[in-house]
């Protein structure tokens, strides 16, 4: 069966398809520490859990996956391990940018990159240029990301523009606040998805994330495949969004 009516049967699945899916890639540590093995290690073999995830959300049709990779407070880890998820970073981005190239897929990430090594930084760009005008699907890693440094940040942007007089205060919303975020110009996430059955959110996406259904996996990351991905976007099916509103029942007639 060729590519295309693979992807047709996989999709028609599902009812509903997320446009975007979030993942906070955890795990690896412990699955290395359950081996014997380093942390590196572990880093190093989460990332056929990356590209299954990539290839099978493209083959979904998903819009937008955002993969959270390195965290603000990552920097507070030994400087071997920075070191090593910096190399994977741009063992990873050099690649993958064919596969990118070859399946329509733009790149780009969110977060504060001043901290990252010039030459990490000039691959991002090269990357993010390379594949500008991919329609197929938009991949954004979260790099040296904080949500709560996002919001101050651009919280700060806005004031400056009142001063500066390029924007009223009676004119900011919650839809111009989001204008000001790294997602500005995305969809919120419909799904986010966490490995290693840790029940907490690790300041990732906070604002983002405020209708976002949640679908926690006790499965660690380098052990994260297809059908985990398919487990999760099944069970989002199962679920009904209301965002806050209550159905009318037909028998309900009180005042």
């Amino acid at each position: 069966m060729p590519e295309s009516e693979m992807a047709g049967e996989l999709r028609r699945q599902f009812a509903r398809i997320p446009r975007h899916i979030a993942v906070i890639m955890d795990g690896n540590g412990r699955w290395a520490k359950q081996r014997h093995l380093s942390r590196t290690e572990g880093h190093r073999n989460a990332v056929k859990a990356v590209r299954e995830t990539v290839t099978t959300c493209r083959e979904l049709g998903i819009e937008v996956l955002t993969l959270y990779a390195f965290s603000e407070e990552n920097w507070n880890r030994p400087k071997s391990e920075i070191q090593a998820l910096l190399a994977l970073l741009k063992q990873f981005l050099k690649s993958e940018l064919q596969e990118m190239l070859e399946n329509d897929i733009s790149f780009d990430t969110i977060g504060d990159l001043t901290p990252l090594p010039s030459s990490v930084r000039k691959l991002i760009e090269e990357t993010r240029d390379r594949t500008t005008g991919g329609k197929k699907m938009h991949l954004s890693l979260a790099l040296s990301y904080g949500s709560r440094s996002e919001i101050v940040q651009a919280a700060r942007r806005i004031a400056e523009d009142v001063v500066q007089g390029k924007r009223k205060v009676e004119e900011i919303t919650k839809e111009t606040f989001s204008r000001y975020l790294y997602t500005a110009g995305l969809p919120d996430p419909d799904l986010l998805i966490r490995t290693s059955g840790e029940m907490r959110i690790s300041n990732f996406l906070l604002w983002q994330i405020a209708y976002t259904e949640l679908w926690i996996t006790p499965v660690l990351w380098p052990d994260f495949r297809r059908e985990h991905l398919l487990q999760a976007i099944e069970d989002y099916n199962r679920r009904e969004r209301r965002y806050g509103r209550i159905e009318a029942m037909e028998t309900d007639v009180s005042f």
